[in-house]
């Protein structure tokens, strides 16, 4: 398997995202083959989707103000949270807990790295729809089949550091089963499955970087997936908080110390 770190210029609100990785793919020498796979960071999509928001121009609700009181939290950022979050467990100082789109995240996702002075990005607008257009036209461009990964960065619980995870996949699919499966000691496997576009996004980290490297797409080449012309449902990259581990001990421990 190959990744091939793909720099362009900064890239600004209503920037056609196709047409500037041709170009900046173009510029490398580097021409897509059949089964690609391009990494895209979410910031880039978001910056692109215009969901950039000044933090200045943020009207703050007494809600909002509770909490950047009690989390020191800037109080535009507090209400940012809040407008974008589907629920908020709690936090820490600087940062919140947040659920949106049933995946645990940091301060609902809203990125203020490589963003401008006073400004943050939110996440992207329909991020699956956005991974089929940008398959689409780069395939009628080039004639390849191809996958598509938006991905973004987020914190492991009890891990330093970050990790890659697919915010939305296109084209390939995104989790191998291998349940009821054989171990090497012929004892079926019960709960295994593999979250393949997360590994893939993760191994696209090391290159698209956290900072000012300004490699907002990686280029993957020769991995092991199954592609597919399916559309991946956001709902196929997540589990119900009931089945999830650290959500359902979470809830209970919750629920047993307010009573």
């Amino acid at each position: 398997m190959e990744l091939f770190g793909i720099q362009t210029p900064i890239i600004n609100p209503g920037d056609n995202l196709v047409d500037l990785f041709g170009n900046s793919l173009a510029d490398q020498g580097i021409s897509l083959a059949s089964h690609d796979i391009l990494v895209i960071a979410e910031t880039v999509v978001a910056t692109a989707q215009n969901r950039i928001r000044e933090l200045s121009a943020v009207h703050v609700s007494p809600h909002a103000q509770e909490l950047s009181e009690q989390y020191e939290l800037e109080a535009p950022l507090a209400q940012l949270i809040l407008d974008e979050a589907d629920e908020i467990l709690g936090g820490i100082p600087h940062v919140l807990l947040t659920i949106k789109h049933n995946t645990l995240m940091a301060n609902a996702g809203i990125d203020r790295s490589n963003a401008p002075t006073g400004h943050v990005v939110l996440l992207p607008l329909n991020p699956t729809k956005t991974a089929w257009q940008i398959k689409t036209e780069l395939e009628a461009k080039t004639g390849h089949k191809l996958g598509v990964i938006i991905a973004d960065s987020r914190t492991q619980p009890l891990r330093l550091g970050t990790v890659g995870l697919a915010v939305a996949v296109a084209g390939i699919e995104p989790i191998k089963d291998y349940r009821g499966q054989m171990d090497l000691f012929g004892r079926p496997l019960r709960i295994t499955r593999a979250a393949i576009a997360d590994n893939l996004a993760s191994a696209a980290q090391l290159l698209l970087g956290e900072a000012g490297e300004r490699v907002p797409m990686v280029v993957i080449r020769g991995a092991p997936v199954e592609f597919t012309e399916r559309v991946i449902r956001p709902d196929e990259l997540t589990i119900s908080q009931d089945e999830c581990m650290y959500m359902a001990i979470f809830r209970r421990y919750k629920a047993k110390n307010s009573i």
